[in-house]
């Protein structure tokens, strides 16, 4: 069993910061890409931020300068740090692994996703 494990959203006023995690867990071999999504109300999903094994970034241009993506891959873990919040970045954000396995775990490469975790800021 596979899994991503969100945490750290909340509600935060405008202007605030909020710090998530991203931990992947199970049968895996490697990680490559690790990102970040979010959907807000009567959206649909949006690509937040990404980042390489090898540390490379990616970001939407609406969050650029305020969040910053990083990951620690001895932990399998992804981080998004959120800064300068605004009304407009609520939304549910969901952590994204490419992930790569191997025949003894029965597949070879997968993408998964978390749960979500609720980000929302207040004016």
């Amino acid at each position: 069993q596979v899994q991503l494990v969100e945490s750290g959203g909340g509600l935060v006023q405008a202007g605030g910061s909020l710090r998530l995690s991203c931990a992947a867990s199970g049968s895996i071999v490697s990680i490559n890409v690790m990102g970040w999504y979010r959907q807000a109300p009567g959206k649909e999903r949006e690509l937040v931020a990404t980042i390489t094994s090898g540390g490379s970034t990616n970001y939407a241009d609406s969050v650029k300068g305020r969040f910053t993506i990083s990951r620690d891959n001895a932990k399998n873990t992804v981080y998004l740090q959120m800064n300068s919040l605004k009304p407009e970045d609520t939304a549910v954000y969901y952590c994204n692994a490419h992930i790569t396995g191997s025949t003894a775990f029965g597949y070879r490469n997968r993408e998964i996703w978390g749960q979500g975790t609720l980000v929302t800021v207040s004016s």
